[in-house]
């Protein structure tokens, strides 16, 4: 292959990369140098009952990356969140670095918001996605531009460590580790819908999905993606509008999910009271601010059926799951009934 068609060859593929999509068997870890790099990490312990989550969300606008980072806990209700002036993703291998304040990697997270605000854990007996021809968006990865994807990249594993969570310290030594990354174009899409849970009867199970509006050009529909790690180390991904779709009916306190390929059905049940919710913020990646976006469960409940030809294979339920809605309109109505400003993203859950 003479030069110029290699070189024309790696021009393509980095625009190709560079629009949000990835080749079958490629790796959807490396930063994709869209509007949005999102990256997510849960820590749950069912002894205790306590969660703990972790984001930091690397955004471009004109001038420059800039953070959206945050911190939050249950039962206690705490939530720290802020924009930080810089941020960068790793372009290769998961990696995220948002100054002194948030660092992550594939075994390491350490957050440093506040005094009140922070967590070092690091991660033994990592349970990672299998290498698969696509990542947790389905077929739907190798799409260029569309303006969300998912990937959950980290199915278990164990936290040793602390946090310090408001006026209380929390030992996470032996909790249950789930983390994520999402990315996109447009920063996130006009509503979507996300869970997540462990702390099952069986600690090997890892449930996740996330949905909502996805849009490329003209191009607009509604897409839900589930992803169940089984006790015997199986792993199904439902999702494909054609092969495996999901039908997803949810509002800030339910949601119900109906997904079935040829051989496989999942049926997902989550609650959680309104009242309890976290309201965490999304970015205006452009506009270098954040503003109130998701409704988020921390401690909610999850019964989850899988059933393979019909026959049930697993059945189990969580009391703590997470389970999100979001939308900006809501966001703000929800921050505005709790006595907030429609642009407060601190906004505590009601006692």
């Amino acid at each position: 292959m003479t030069s110029w068609v290699r070189n024309a060859v790696e021009s393509v593929r980095k625009a190709y990369r560079a629009s949000g999509a990835d080749r079958p068997f490629g790796d959807p870890l490396p930063a994709h140098g869209v509007a949005m790099e999102g990256y997510f990490w849960r820590f749950t312990d069912p002894a205790s009952g306590r969660v703990v989550i972790a984001l930091d969300g690397v955004n471009r606008a004109d001038d420059g990356t800039w953070s959206t980072l945050g911190l939050a806990a249950h039962p206690n209700g705490f939530l720290r969140t802020t924009v930080h002036p810089a941020g960068s993703a790793a372009a290769d291998g998961l990696g995220v670095v948002s100054g002194d304040a948030f660092e992550g990697t594939p075994d390491r997270l350490r957050v440093e918001l506040a005094p009140d605000a922070r967590l070092e854990v690091e991660v033994a007996r990592p349970v990672p996605w299998p290498r698969r021809s696509f990542g947790g968006s389905s077929a739907f990865q190798a799409v260029p531009g569309l303006n969300q994807y998912w990937h959950p990249w980290l199915l278990g594993g164990s936290a040793y460590g602390q946090a310090v969570v408001g006026t209380e310290t929390w030992d996470l030594d032996g909790w249950s580790v789930y983390a994520e990354k999402n990315w996109g174009k447009g920063g996130f899409p006009d509503s979507w819908w996300w869970g997540q849970a462990q702390g099952f009867a069986d600690p090997s199970v890892c449930v996740a999905f996330a949905g909502g509006e996805v849009t490329a050009g003209p191009i607009r529909t509604t897409v839900t993606a589930v992803v169940v790690l089984l006790p015997d180390g199986s792993l199904i991904r439902l999702g494909d509008p054609v092969v495996s779709p999901v039908r997803a009916e949810v509002s800030d306190e339910r949601w119900t999910l109906r997904g079935r390929s040829a051989q496989w059905r999942v049926d997902i049940e989550g609650t959680g009271s309104l009242a309890s919710a976290h309201v965490l913020p999304v970015p205006l990646p452009a506009e270098r601010r954040n503003v109130p976006g998701a409704i988020e469960h921390l401690g909610a409940h999850m019964h989850v059926t899988v059933r393979r030809r019909g026959r049930v294979v697993w059945e189990g339920e969580s009391h703590l799951a997470a389970l999100e809605h979001g939308s900006i309109d809501r966001a703000r109505t929800e921050v505005v009934r709790r006595g907030g400003g429609p642009d407060a993203v601190d906004a505590p859950p009601v006692s």
